[in-house]
């Protein structure tokens, strides 16, 4: 009986070895396919019952009809299972991801957690929004200075500190005709996104007839940062999910955090993390409540550093960002970023030219940004009206996997703040000069921009040191 049965053995033993083989093989190939996953076990199953085996029952073997038949049987199985746990696997409750853990024969085989990223019900909405902004030849006018910075703009023309000085500036920037042309979202703080014109017209609605995207600062500005090197954190999480749903009612559709790293300081690891966990949370917060938030991690000009201890530390900074980010659940494509250009320290000995600070600024986001993220809005961080609008000309000289564009306040106010010195009757002589430095930027975010006859005051520098909002 013995002699009769040893060939069965031998094809047994060969063909379920042939099967645990395939089976490695094609687990390997379609590693993120569980239908071949789940298909495989069962066909395997069918191999593998100690009834089906000839030592137990010589009579009971596997014929190719009767194999066939089982495994159409698993087969059809196999693929509602895969539909139960594609089912369980994506469902979302109270903002936690679900994992779906297999049992019987599949638990030999390691569970893959499946990973969902959701921001309520607003998702296409903040897509549509930074899509939006980051539209061609357009960028961001910046005027969300604190009362207090506002106050201090106002003093270099002699004007009192009130809240009627500061209304009147913020209508004549938000009333120009024609700016939606270069702009596509204006910054406001939240004095501003609650004021009105004097002819009773709300801001938000100016902004609106201009087909430009209202947003609003949410951060409480920056304190200094325990156990650190001299360094700040940026406060303003407590309270800011009601805060931000209340902007949301009142016309806003995005929103800035800023906050800064200072490279003579360290940076600290500390001091990054913070900044980095700090960003993360106002990021999933304002996704949850519609408003695309602006991530800022500002890298100051102060010190005296070269250009590749610039670049080193914003590859770091970046990094950290981006791993809390996806951390946090924040969906990449209803973001945008407000990055310093990568340039050398305010007080370094030798100046970099536009095209040495678009390779450096070009090589970071490339290094550390994905193309998913829609669009890049660089902050001026006190350099020149010209400067600024210069370098970012030399960055859109060859094409980017981002809308690479601006997001300005000092660098498209100045001129503006000293056409008009608080009178009147140059409130339009101030709005043309806003236009003229607008459309600038708008060229230089085409990659046209030419700085023949540009006016002296242009070219000046801002730059200040230990400069604060």
């Amino acid at each position: 009986m013995y002699k009769q049965l040893w060939p069965l053995g031998v094809w047994w033993i060969r063909t379920t070895l042939s099967f645990i083989a395939k089976l490695r093989s094609l687990r390997e190939k379609q590693e993120n396919n569980s239908h071949y996953d789940l298909r495989l076990l069962l066909l395997f199953s069918a191999y593998n019952k100690p009834s089906d085996c000839p030592s137990h029952n010589p009579k009971k073997y596997l014929t190719p009809i009767l194999f066939a038949r089982r495994y159409s049987r698993r087969k059809a199985m196999a693929c509602s299972s895969v539909v139960k746990l594609n089912a369980a696997s994506s469902s979302w409750i109270a903002g936690q991801q679900s994992v779906n853990r297999r049992s019987g024969s599949a638990a030999r085989f390691p569970t893959r957690r499946v990973s969902v990223i959701r921001a309520g019900s607003y998702t296409d909405e903040l897509i549509k929004t930074a899509k939006s902004i980051a539209s061609p030849g357009r960028g961001i006018l910046a005027i969300d200075e604190s009362n207090a910075t506002c106050g201090k703009r106002l003093a270099s023309i002699g004007l009192d500190n009130t809240e009627t000085n500061r209304q009147a500036y913020r209508q004549l920037l938000l009333t120009t005709p024609g700016l939606g042309d270069y702009i596509s979202g204006a910054i406001l703080f939240e004095e501003t996104l609650y004021q009105s014109t004097t002819d009773g017209k709300k801001f938000v609605d100016c902004l609106r007839d201009e087909n430009i995207v209202p947003g609003i600062k949410v951060d409480k500005g920056l304190v200094p940062l325990p156990g650190s090197n001299n360094e700040s954190w940026c406060q303003g999480l407590d309270g800011l999910a009601s805060r931000s749903s209340e902007y949301y009612k009142q016309g806003a559709r995005f929103a800035k955090w800023r906050t800064v790293v200072s490279i003579p300081c360290g940076p600290s690891a500390l001091a990054v993390k913070e900044a980095a966990w700090g960003l993360a949370r106002y990021a999933a917060i304002s996704q949850d409540n519609g408003l695309v938030p602006i991530v800022e991690p500002e890298i100051l000009l102060d010190g005296d550093h070269p250009i590749e201890r610039t670049l080193e530390v914003a590859e770091r900074v970046w990094a950290e960002v981006f791993y809390y980010l996806a951390e946090n659940n924040v969906i990449f494509e209803g973001i945008l970023l407000k990055p310093s250009m990568v340039t050398p320290g305010a007080e370094h000995k030798e100046k970099a030219s536009p095209d040495t600070i678009a390779k450096y600024t070009l090589t970071m986001l490339k290094r550390r940004v994905p193309p998913a993220v829609p669009g890049i809005m660089f902050l001026s961080g006190g350099q020149s009206e010209v400067e600024a609008t210069l370098n970012l000309n030399a960055m859109n000289q060859t094409p980017n996997p981002w809308h690479v564009s601006f997001s300005y306040a000092r660098a498209l106010q100045n001129t503006v703040l000293k056409t008009w010195q608080g009178r009147p009757e140059n409130v339009e002589a101030a709005q043309k000069a806003l236009l003229v430095r607008a459309k600038a930027n708008s060229l230089a975010q085409l990659g046209k921009y030419s700085a023949e006859g540009e006016s002296d005051e242009a070219k000046k520098g801002m730059f200040v040191k230990g400069y604060t909002y």
